[in-house]
């Protein structure tokens, strides 16, 4: 058996029904059944298995954050130690413009991605973050994939 271990084995519907929410969270239960070939009551009830056992954890709007005034992105790599290890994902995440964190391995602890209105709100962030930290920032100039559905694994992975 491989190293990656599964809780719940997914088969091609599962697969199908996780690709149509991912591409629409709001597909309605009768076109989802439609596109994954249920009836709409199997279909709702395969969903809701899912949700149940945590496969699918919730549902949410993107928003683009350059429509909202948040133009720039950066993801910023945080180097600390002893106790502050344990309070900065709480800290981080106080902040409205943290997106996301990541306790990472490597040279750094974490790598937090940030979105600001231009570099003087970064650098508030920033302050706000370094008393306890060093950190190495990264602006983000394009960005070619943002944001990916995870899809079926057609590579020979076990999964069983």
């Amino acid at each position: 058996m491989s190293n990656r271990v599964k809780s719940h084995l997914l088969d091609a519907i599962d697969w199908k029904i996780l690709a149509a929410l991912q591409e629409n969270a709001r597909i309605p239960f009768a076109e989802l059944a439609r596109r994954v070939g249920l009836s709409t009551p199997a279909a709702a009830e395969r969903v809701h298995k899912l949700e149940s056992d945590g496969i699918i954890s919730g549902y949410r709007a993107e928003v683009d954050a350059r429509k909202v005034g948040l133009p720039l992105l950066a993801f910023v790599r945080v180097t600390l130690v002893g106790e502050d290890l344990a309070k900065f994902p709480e800290k981080a995440a106080r902040r409205p413009e943290v997106l996301e964190v990541h306790r990472v391995t490597g040279t750094e602890s974490f790598i937090v991605k940030v979105a600001v209105s231009d570099h003087k709100h970064l650098q508030t962030v920033l302050d706000a973050l370094m008393p306890y930290v060093s950190t190495t920032t990264s602006i983000v100039l394009t960005s070619f994939l943002s944001s990916r559905s995870i899809e079926y694994p057609d590579d020979g992975w076990d999964r069983g």
